[in-house]
């Protein structure tokens, strides 16, 4: 379970941080509104992950799925520009998300 809640924690991060973008400095009310929840939502969630896993591993997982979440959805919804640089460190980032689940004793 705790693993279930850190990957919604981690999807939740790239909603608020998405819905931060859209809130123009939280000078928009319904942006800054999800941004707000989803983020409690979203720290919420990592506290309940991070009762049985590890720190380390809870926290880097959960910035990671943000980081790269954040990374895809500007791309596809915010046309931002691609490169080999940027998708070779999201690639990198993912990969340490993964190695960091094989790793972790949970």
């Amino acid at each position: 379970m705790a693993w279930v809640c850190l990957f919604i924690a981690g999807v939740l991060e790239t909603v608020w941080a998405f819905y931060m973008k859209q809130s123009d400095g939280f000078s928009r009310t319904l942006p800054t509104a999800i941004t707000l929840i989803t983020m409690t939502a979203s720290f919420g969630l990592l506290s309940v992950a991070m009762k049985t896993l590890p720190l380390g591993t809870a926290y880097m997982i959960w910035t990671g799925i943000g980081a790269v979440g954040a990374f895809v959805v500007g791309i596809v919804v915010l046309e931002e520009t691609v490169t080999p640089a940027r998708v070779i460190a999201a690639l990198l980032i993912v990969s340490g998300i993964i190695i960091m689940k094989l790793a972790s004793p949970d």
